[in-house]
């Protein structure tokens, strides 16, 4: 269950999550990889995105109305991924014991069971209650589960990893199992986020670290999608409400729900406020749900992604976006107007018509034309343009001086390094090598 979210060479979309974890295994994503991928549009309901394409919006218990077919459909993918690679790691979500939910479980150890999979609980010790989460889960476990779940490991902890050697006792004894490891906390290891959940502790530290040179804002919509299009900018700040500083650059990212997420900008004021850091200076930057957001108006007739039928935009641009029930999902290579090559991906359910004429943002190797800019108005329907650091720079000369780009590949080396120096590498082999 994520907004962030990216497309396949095919076409189809997957989580950020899942393409990291392809990323790392030097392979191209596919939808395999996330046959079902749930992007939430309020408090009730998610948009099911099935093998890569939007199949219905549904709300929980509709969702698990169609246990059944959901659950042929994630076989049918491992199946296929099965016969084409040796080892499969399957990341479970949420809970191994949610007791009230199992008989719906397709996604933890309901798959697991069915595939028999050796398992892994990993724990998390820095959200505290390890002890019981722990030795609890164990517990609850079903006989034929059970088995499956072989080690345990204990993640995220700081300080004196000595000091809880007892504590690793304690939990072997408790459960019968034996402990993979203890890994200590990774500050300095940087991946994409999985989703918006990891925003509250990044909203603390760049308040904390805040870098006054860059004074770049980043609007947290309430169905911020796609936020990884900013990872360039660890210390731009996030912002939910008005605030009495200026900035250089305000970013609208992606949204899931474009014309409520425009109608909570108006509710609570950062509508006029953006109004306002332009009057100021500022520039204004919208990237494929914000991009809609900074026309004049957002219609939804066949009410695609809410129950309002319209809202009135920011009207910087002369422009009506159309939320259509089709969804664009494509890579793209593309130029920017002065020229920078860069590759990119477009997920959206609406369609831009523009009045004003002012200069494409981009051009796209077919020959059409993507988004617009104008006099420090800027928007673009192609997510990914921004983790180009070429094309970052030209939105934001000289604010990103000193500042040395991450290689993703270098983290996810790092991140190897650091399982492989903490983890038990015997009883790894022993329980979950193939002979």
């Amino acid at each position: 269950m994520s907004n962030n979210s990216m497309v396949c060479a095919g076409g189809g979309e997957i989580g950020r999550a899942q393409v990291a974890q392809a990323e790392a295994c030097g392979l191209a994503p596919h939808t395999d990889m996330n046959p079902i991928l749930l992007k939430p549009t309020g408090e009730m309901g998610s948009q099911v995105v099935l093998n890569g394409y939007p199949w219905k919006n549904l709300t929980a218990r509709e969702y698990y109305g169609n246990f059944e077919f959901l659950r042929e459909t994630v076989m049918e993918s491992y199946e296929r991924l099965a016969s084409n690679y040796e080892y499969i790691v399957v990341e479970g979500a949420g809970s191994i014991t949610e007791l009230n939910l199992k008989q719906y479980d397709l996604v933890n150890l309901g798959l697991a069971v069915r595939i028999q999979a050796p398992c892994i609980l990993v724990a998390d010790i820095d959200r505290g209650g390890v002890f019981a989460s722990v030795t609890g889960t164990f517990q609850l476990l079903e006989p034929e589960e059970s088995d499956l779940v072989r080690t345990f490991l204990v993640n995220r902890f700081r300080g004196d990893v000595t000091l809880f050697e007892d504590g690793v006792r304690i939990l072997e004894d408790k459960t019968g199992r034996h402990c993979l490891g203890v890994f200590p906390f990774a500050p300095d290891i940087h991946l994409d986020a999985e989703d918006s959940v990891s925003l509250d502790e990044r909203e603390s530290q760049s308040a904390r670290s805040a870098d006054a040179s860059q004074r770049v804002a980043i609007v947290r919509l309430p169905h911020i999608s796609n936020f990884t299009d900013f990872r360039l900018l660890p210390e731009a700040r996030y912002i939910t409400q008005p605030t009495g500083e200026h900035f250089d650059v305000v970013f609208l990212p992606g949204t899931k729900n474009t014309i409520e997420d425009m109608q909570w900008m108006q509710s609570n004021g950062l509508a006029d406020w953006i109004k306002r850091q332009y009057s100021d200076g500022a520039t204004i930057v919208g990237v494929c749900g914000g991009y809609q957001m900074l026309g004049d108006d957002i219609i939804d007739p066949d009410r695609v992604e809410s129950t309002a039928e319209a809202v009135r935009g920011l009207g910087f641009i002369r422009a009506t976006t159309r939320l259509m029930p089709h969804k664009t999902t494509r890579l793209v290579a593309a130029r920017t107007h002065s020229g920078i090559p860069f590759r990119g991906y477009e997920i959206h359910m609406g369609i831009t018509t523009i009045d004003d004429a002012g200069r494409p943002f981009a051009h796209l190797e077919n020959g059409t034309r993507d988004g617009v800019r104008l006099p420090r108005i800027i928007g673009t329907y192609l997510h990914g343009a921004f983790e180009n650091w070429a094309v970052l720079e030209e939105i934001l000369p000289h604010r990103l001086a000193g500042i040395v780009p991450e290689n993703p590949d270098q983290q996810y080396e790092h991140l190897a390094d650091w399982f492989a120096e903490h983890v038990d590498q015997d009883l790894f082999a022993a329980e979950y090598v193939r002979k």
